[in-house]
């Protein structure tokens, strides 16, 4: 104490992690790009009974508890997200609200969820048109145009993310020049991204919001969308198979998701001969390394180039 090094504790022991959570999420979550997902997993957490453990009881232990009864309804990669925001949570507190942890940070002392490989899943040979095909049942006959159907094909032709995609505007276009701005980006870096023929085909077919908003819909409400449509697509697949008699392929429209479609493109990106740099300015990936988990090549493909 005569030295200033004694730490007082009396704050972190009468103090919760329910209220550091509640104190959290209103003073430092609306300033994250992250607010929606930090909420949602705050939440959760409220509900575990982790959160009535005083900031004082809180150790490693508590923590890999919480973390086992995570890992029984989510998958690691969702657990380990957790275990980073309450590790933000626990830091806050501890640096800027003076409610000193005395066994330090307990999140650094777990074990965190090993995270399998990122995704490898590509467009087979007919998925595409299955897809579109069954992107048209929802179509509205008043654009004569899927809404869906045209989120699919921006996806394909530019790689960008569901997030970009749901809040992308009209004035964010500049048509002469063929270029759209995405100006909040995940990175949080705004980029301009050439449109090709086809993506430049789609918004000419779409009508106009009178919100300025091109589509107007969530980034959950595309997701949503999409897994209805690859299931209508596998659907349809079984019923042709069954006609002609011929054993479906178990792969065909199967696992895919809305995200796999910024793979594609961005693996079609590098097919057409782009240098990593100029297929990073179009994706947005900051550093090489991540750009080549979400790129995937073909092995025949790149056989043809070699000769």
């Amino acid at each position: 104490m005569v030295h200033g090094l004694f730490v007082r504790c009396a704050e972190a022991d009468g103090t919760t992690l329910s209220e550091v959570l509640r104190r959290y999420v209103s003073e430092v979550t609306p300033e994250k790009k992250s607010a929606e997902s930090d909420r949602g997993r705050i939440t959760m957490i409220l509900r575990d009974p982790i959160a009535s453990l005083s900031l004082a009881a809180l150790d490693g232990a508590a923590v890999a508890m919480f973390r086992d009864r995570r890992l029984r309804v989510n998958a690691p990669k969702s657990v380990r997200n957790d275990l980073v925001l309450l590790r933000h949570v626990l830091q806050v507190a501890d640096r800027e609200w003076r409610l000193f942890l005395p066994r330090g940070n307990p999140v650094d002392a777990v074990r965190k969820p090993r995270v399998p490989h990122g995704r490898d899943r590509r467009l087979l040979p007919d998925e595409e048109p299955r897809l579109l095909a069954a992107c048209r049942v929802y179509a509205d006959s008043r654009a004569g145009v899927s809404p869906i159907e045209s989120l699919v094909l921006m996806a394909l032709e530019t790689a960008m993310r569901r997030g970009e995609l749901a809040s992308m505007r009209w004035d964010h276009l500049d048509r002469k020049a063929r270029v759209l701005l995405v100006p909040e980006t995940k990175t949080g870096e705004p980029r301009r991204v050439p449109l090709s023929s086809r993506a430049l085909a789609v918004l000419d077919g779409l009508v106009r919001r009178l919100d300025g908003y091109v589509w107007g819909v969530r980034a959950d409400s595309i997701t949503q969308a999409f897994d209805r449509v690859v299931k209508r697509a596998r659907a349809d697949y079984e019923a042709e198979c069954r006609g002609k008699g011929e054993k479906p392929d178990p792969r065909m429209l199967t696992g895919l998701r809305f995200h796999d479609l910024r793979h594609e493109a961005t693996s079609r990106l590098f097919e057409k001969g782009l240098n990593p740099m100029e297929v990073a300015a179009i994706t947005g990936h900051k550093t090489l390394q991540m750009l080549k988990r979400y790129t995937h090549l073909r092995a025949e493909d790149l056989m043809e180039r070699l000769g």
